[in-house]
């Protein structure tokens, strides 16, 4: 049975313009993706809010997953707070699988992110759920929690971005996609 392990921010002390954090709202998406993986027949495992993030790492690491997939928002740091939108696609330089999973991810974002335009793939060889992970690695960051529009549309939109986000697990284990 194709396996996934979840990711979702552990960054409570990150917070949304308009209120809650990305935890929490990473944490909400990634309830929203469960039901379809199961409903796919993918297993899933994922990290708890008390962990750290090398504790989630070490988790994914101890089992033998497909995929490890991090669901974070992003922040355009002070300069430039409030300032831009958009979808990154994370994955590790030399991760061929990875790459192949973020470029499903962004392909498929397009479809519900308002600036389609705006969504990319982008590789790191920083990030620790990229480089330190056993298993090929996507880390989304789904939209820019620092800007107004975008906080809003993450909030507004916790169930579409979950189905999407499935649908692009399945699509990349190769396992139909059963939607609910």
């Amino acid at each position: 049975m194709p396996s996934v392990f979840l990711s979702p921010s552990l960054q409570e002390w990150n917070p949304y313009v308009n209120g809650g954090n990305e935890e929490y709202y990473m944490n909400l998406i990634a309830d929203a993706i469960e039901p379809y993986l199961t409903a796919s027949g993918i297993s899933y495992a994922r990290n708890t809010p008390s962990q750290k993030l090398s504790q989630a790492i070490a988790q994914s690491n101890a089992g033998s997953y497909d995929l490890h997939f991090a669901i974070h928002s992003n922040a355009a740091g002070a300069a430039n707070s409030g300032n831009i939108r958009g979808t990154d696609v994370y994955y590790y330089p030399t991760s061929s699988k990875g790459k192949r999973a973020a470029e499903i991810t962004a392909e498929n974002f397009k479809d519900i992110y308002p600036l389609p335009d705006k969504v990319r793939t982008v590789a790191s060889s920083t990030l620790a759920e990229l480089k330190q992970t056993k298993a090929p690695a996507v880390l989304i960051e789904t939209a820019y929690h620092d800007n107004i529009a975008d906080a809003e549309w993450i909030q507004e939109n916790i169930g579409q971005i979950g189905r999407n986000l499935a649908m692009s697990i399945a699509q990349f284990l190769g396992v139909p996609f059963v939607d609910l």
